[in-house]
């Protein structure tokens, strides 16, 4: 899933102020350190997904016969290779 650069943004400053507002948490960095660290690991896990995603969608596409995109056979085979490649990265 492609997520804009300000969506990804916008859910760093909610975690990083979720996290400045609790109890449980001090910051040994400044708030805009957290923020950026957020934002760097929530692109990564993005970046993971669509990797995954990608690798998923080629397994597919590689069988011998065409499988609609949609159709239930599709459906049930992208989540099997999806699951597959998630246990691979140990995720």
């Amino acid at each position: 899933m492609r997520v804009s650069r300000d969506k990804v943004n916008k859910v760093a400053h909610v975690v990083s102020d979720a996290l400045a507002d609790s109890n449980d948490v001090d910051f040994v960095e400044d708030r805009n350190t957290i923020r950026l660290e957020v934002r760097k690991i929530l692109e990564d896990l993005l970046n993971q997904e669509a990797k995954i995603d990608q690798s998923a969608r080629q397994k597919i596409e590689s069988q011998k016969r065409t499988i609609l995109e949609g159709s239930q056979e599709w459906d049930i085979l992208y989540r099997k290779y999806y699951n597959e490649e998630v246990k691979k990265l140990g995720i």
